[in-house]
């Protein structure tokens, strides 16, 4: 018995050893020893690391909570009336929120609001089933404030099964794994890890994985050039540019693999080929647009060495500062040459200076369609800026109206 007792202890520490060097030779990020995870960044970047928790990149999938779902839930503002027989409720039980779904006052089915993608124009709704996604059938849109149907949905009808690929999570999300050896069951798309899922565009999504960089410059605080990390800056221009189009040059492209494997200096051809059918198209630009090569056919663009960071710096939220981007205008461009705008007069010349982008990129409405009740849509009064340089008569003329009253 003292032998077996003896035994027994050896392969209790043999298996806390093995258990605490399996612990500790766990990647500390989903996507691989090579990352280190944002929250390292904020050690040293303090500031850039706060600042960026207010941009866009941020909000674009965070965990659903009462702090990060902005839709009301209070009695007679947590009601969509699919028809006159069918409702969906916004409720709230525990700590959980739910899209619930009435038929004729009977209770249907219930989802949960799992993760929020967007957070600026509107939020969208993910929930999960299993290991799948499915997209909620109510969003909840800013300018409007209140609840309406997530773009897409016909009027009439309810759809808790949209189903949620990677694609989506691509540009929402900076990773997540998938299980492809599991079958395609209960929601019948993609088994996805949750596990791995990395909310949002992070740090390194824009600069590489970092953990040789964190571990460096840790161990050598005396070396303040930046080693093992990648410095946008130091890209060529094709190559900065294809950083912004992984997201932002539309959802119409044929892809070639995952661009969650899309590290910065890498040649996007090699993940997602170009859509030049709708290039140029700012007739119908909506969220998710070709906003890339429609800067890149501007003449500002063609004419110059801009990139998207001659305008937007990632780690400030810049949304709205027209004075700001009027002084980047003003960088290259003078504005004498203004006096003589065909449009313009002695009175509104130097409204016309100030606000460059206004007439030279308007906000146009984009072409989401909304269900706003149970037989009719409507546009969903959702304003994107074109990233097409350019001159719109007609839209010079609104803003002037508007600017001059």
């Amino acid at each position: 018995m003292r032998k077996i007792a003896v035994v027994s202890i050896i392969l209790s520490v043999l298996l806390v050893i093995v258990y605490l060097k399996f612990k500790s030779d766990a990647p500390a990020d989903p996507r691989g020893y090579s990352y280190a995870g944002s929250a390292s960044c904020a050690k040293c970047h303090s500031n850039i690391y706060n600042s960026s928790l207010h941009t866009a990149h941020y909000v674009a999938a965070l965990p659903a909570s009462g702090s990060t779902v902005h839709g009301s839930f209070s009695k007679n503002f947590n009601v969509f009336n699919i028809s006159a027989s069918q409702k969906i409720v916004m409720e709230k039980r525990g700590n959980a929120m739910f899209q619930t779904y009435y038929l004729n006052g009977k209770f249907i089915e219930r989802h949960r609001f799992d993760i929020v993608l967007g957070g600026i124009k509107g939020e969208s709704y993910l929930s999960w089933k299993g290991d799948g996604l499915n997209q909620l059938p109510i969003s909840y849109y800013t300018k409007q404030h209140k609840w309406l149907m997530s773009p897409g949905y016909a009027p009439g009808g309810v759809d808790f099964k949209r189903i949620i690929t990677s694609r989506c999570l691509e540009c929402h999300a900076s990773y997540i794994g998938d299980q492809p050896d599991k079958p395609q069951q209960l929601n019948g798309g993609e088994q996805f890890d949750k596990s791995t899922l990395v909310y949002s565009v992070d740090c390194e999504r824009c600069h590489g994985p970092g953990a040789q960089h964190v571990d460096f410059q840790t161990n050598n605080p005396g070396v303040k050039t930046a080693k093992f990390i990648t410095s946008v800056t130091s890209l060529p221009r094709a190559r900065r540019m294809d950083m912004c189009a992984v997201c932002h040059s539309g959802n119409k492209s044929e892809m070639l693999r995952s661009t969650f494997g899309f590290r910065p200096g890498d040649t996007l051809a090699n993940y997602k080929l170009r859509d030049f059918v709708h290039a140029n198209d700012t007739g119908h630009l909506d969220v998710h647009g070709n906003q890339v090569q429609l800067l890149e056919s501007s003449k500002c663009f063609v004419n110059s060495k801009m990139d998207c960071a001659t305008c937007h710096d990632t780690h400030q939220n810049q949304r709205g500062n027209i004075a700001l981007f009027t002084q980047k205008c003003l960088g290259c461009h003078s504005t004498v040459n203004h006096n003589y705008c065909k449009i313009a007069n002695e009175l509104n010349a130097q409204l016309i200076r100030s606000k460059c982008i206004q007439c030279h990129m308007p906000a146009i409405a984009t072409r989401a369609i909304i269900s706003a009740n149970m037989d009719s849509t409507f546009s969903a009064d959702i304003l994107v800026r074109t990233h097409r340089i350019a001159i719109y008569p007609q839209e010079t003329k609104k803003i002037l109206v508007m600017f001059s009253k």
